[in-house]
């Protein structure tokens, strides 16, 4: 989700995932997918950047959570077992 602005400087806040295409006319024109158009104040470069600031934000947060997921804290397993279920089913049927 990214924060915009509309021509009356009324915030809104647009599901990045929806846009379709930014049209530079005298005002920025927001096309979303969904036929919805929004005129913002931002300019056609501007809702690029905070768009690709979002998408960078949420693959940031997908690789730290991988990272947990690949090397997790040795202390957290104590007492569980090293093969998760589907592992263990995959041992099963060999």
């Amino acid at each position: 989700m990214i924060r915009l602005t509309r021509l009356n400087q009324v915030p809104l806040v647009v599901n990045s995932d929806l846009i379709e295409h930014v049209e530079i006319t005298p005002d920025t024109v927001i096309a979303l997918t969904t036929g919805q158009k929004i005129l913002v104040r931002e300019t056609a470069d501007e809702v690029i950047e905070r768009v690709v600031t979002f998408r960078r934000a949420v693959l940031a947060g997908l690789a730290a959570s991988q990272a947990l997921v690949s090397s997790p804290n040795p202390q957290a397993l104590a007492g569980r077992e090293k093969h998760s279920p589907v592992e263990e089913e995959r041992d099963g049927e060999e």
